[in-house]
């Protein structure tokens, strides 16, 4: 019997579906519906236990019951142009086949195992620009094409070399911002561009890069990862390639291409691998074409644990006592890229329950998070972090999270929630925790208002941490020591590691650990702010009041052979004894 149109099988009862295909009797369906009251399991696996169908028919009315239709794919040969209208990369990752494809009319028609894989349409619309149509196939067959066609993995190399030879593109040269829009909305459609532009997100995504780095020189166009804090260059596409990439990355992210004078933010949203991926777009026009950096924000990638962003068991008890205070300032500290987001949601993770109403005001909103009322600022429209703070004191809430105390007016009013009631954290960026204080007095705060409010302050550094594949172990020269203000006779008996010899992307450190120094505020250090003490004698006292310095969380680490020597000198600095 011929499968019925899809149309007249979307939303009906799977057993409905079977019946209509002619597969099975509604008495059978009946028997397996008795059966289902005391086990309990999908229908469509009884009807196969039963023998009344197989597996394939029950996939078929699945996709029949999406509205989708099922197609054999056993005698199934692609050409070359349609095997090509998917970057192998693309067809692996999200387990499709192309069946038909027309570059004129963009358009193309793909082949999946599950209806249910909706997320692959609505990327590979997004990824290659296309109008796509999908249906459903056999698994089993899917993956012996993918394997026929497309188990050679192309190399970032093999893309560039291809594109730099074809002559369409060599028109593309930038002179100043006079350039054909038309001749780059075409070459910013081309499948080569496409495919080499996924390479680069996939890439990416793989060496767990932070951001991707697309930036125009004089004399060529670069490509860099950002991988655990560090810059590495990639293979560089012929630089008239430039445009066509950056306006393809525009196009994905909903910008103007046409708009090449001012700077342009946006965002792509993409699944890859099943996990979900936001890119963070952000474009600045320099005088060789548009700079586009994109930030990878890989929520599968972030732990959002108090326990497993690097504490050691003290400092987190310390922490932890902080953040359950029922009012008060506790202030995340550090440069950009220190870490302080990733903190303060693993703190608002934690804090996260039915029982607490939590706001954040944030620039910009880096991961959404069930649970919490989020606000993205816009200064264009007048949405600053005052006056979000503000409108939050009205909205009844336990905690409140200021992205970063910038002015005196966001921390007069982030001081007015706390005397409130109400338990803030913000960031600000300073070197250290005692700083914070005298940064914030510099701001026009009146230390006596500090020391009503602030409950503690939070400094910290991300260093790289070893692979411990091939990470080995050495001795140290007396120079080395020396950085750490160390001599032979202190570190007796330790033992002091490097990265061992690697080819991998990262030099045999892979991913980073946090170091923290928190300053919890008490009486005599409060007596000191009143008293505007400088920021040596706070931290002295503070160190006297067991506060663990960055340098000092940094030691620990080498010594217990996380990291290196050179890693902990770089990122902290060295204090006055």
């Amino acid at each position: 019997m011929p499968m019925p149109d899809p149309s007249e099988l979307k939303g009906r009862k799977l057993g409905r579906v079977l019946t209509k295909m002619g597969v099975v009797t509604r008495e059978q369906v009946h028997e397996a519906l008795g059966i289902q009251k005391t086990r309990r399991i999908p229908i469509g696996q009884l009807l196969v236990e039963l023998g009344y169908c197989t597996q394939k028919d029950v996939d078929a009315a699945l996709a029949g019951q999406a509205g989708m239709a099922y197609v054999d794919l056993s005698d199934l040969e692609l050409s070359d142009e349609v095997r090509d209208s998917i970057p192998a990369e693309n067809a692996r990752a999200y387990q499709v086949i192309p069946l038909e494809y027309n570059q004129k009319a963009r358009k193309i028609k793909i082949a999946m195992k599950s209806p249910d894989n909706f997320r692959a349409v609505d990327d590979l619309r997004l990824l290659m620009s296309f109008d796509v149509e999908a249906v459903v196939a056999d698994p089993e067959r899917i993956d012996q094409l993918l394997e026929k066609y497309y188990a050679k993995e192309e190399s970032m190399v093999d893309v560039v070399s291809a594109l730099a030879s074809d002559s369409k593109f060599q028109g593309l040269a930038e002179r100043g911002t006079s350039i054909d829009l038309d001749a780059v909305a075409e070459a910013a459609g081309d499948n080569q561009v496409i495919k080499l532009l996924n390479l680069v997100l996939l890439q990416a995504i793989r060496d767990r890069a932070s951001d991707i780095h697309l930036e125009p020189f004089e004399n060529e166009f670069k490509i860099r990862y950002r991988i655990d804090g560090v810059l590495y260059e990639m293979v560089p596409p012929p630089k008239h390639l430039g445009p066509a990439i950056t306006s393809r990355v525009k196009v994905m992210a909903n910008l103007d291409i046409a708009e090449r004078r001012l700077p342009q933010d946006g965002r792509i949203e993409l699944t890859v691998g099943g996990n979900p991926i936001d890119l963070r777009v952000a474009v600045l026009p320099t005088i060789y074409g548009e700079s586009v950096v994109l930030r990878v924000l890989d929520r599968s990638n972030v732990q959002l644990r108090l326990d497993k962003i690097g504490f050691r068991e003290d400092d987190l008890e310390r922490f932890r006592h902080l953040i359950h205070k029922p009012n008060g300032i506790v202030v995340v500290t550090g440069p950009t890229g220190s870490g302080k987001t990733t903190t303060l949601y693993a703190a608002l993770a934690e804090l996260n329950d039915v029982e607490t109403k939590i706001l954040t005001a944030e620039d910009p909103v880096e991961y959404d998070i069930d649970g919490l009322c989020q606000v993205q600022m816009n200064e264009e429209v007048g949405l600053t972090f005052a006056r979000a703070l503000r409108s939050f004191l009205r909205q009844d809430p336990d905690v409140i999270l200021v992205g970063e105390i910038r002015d005196l007016e966001t921390a007069q009013i982030a001081v007015q929630a706390s005397l409130t009631g109400h338990l803030v954290l913000s960031t600000l960026h300073t070197n250290d925790a005692p700083s914070s204080i005298i940064r914030l007095v510099d701001l026009g705060m009146e230390p006596f208002l500090l020391t009503a409010t602030i409950e503690g302050i939070v400094a910290q550094r991300l260093v790289r941490t070893l692979d411990p594949k091939v990470k080995e172990e050495y001795q140290p020269t007396a120079e080395e020591l020396l950085e750490l203000a160390l001599t032979p006779e202190d570190v007796r008996g330790r033992t002091f590691f490097r990265p061992g010899h690697t080819d991998e992307i990262g030099g045999g450190f892979k991913g980073r650990m946090a170091l923290f120094e928190i300053m919890e505020m008490d009486d005599q250090l409060r007596e000191l702010v009143m008293k505007e003490a400088s920021t040596a004698v706070l931290r002295e006292q503070a160190r006297r009041r067991g506060m663990r310095s960055l340098r000092e969380s940094g030691l620990m680490a080498i010594y217990e052979g996380l990291t290196t020597i050179d890693e902990v000198v770089r990122e902290t600095i060295a204090e006055d004894s």
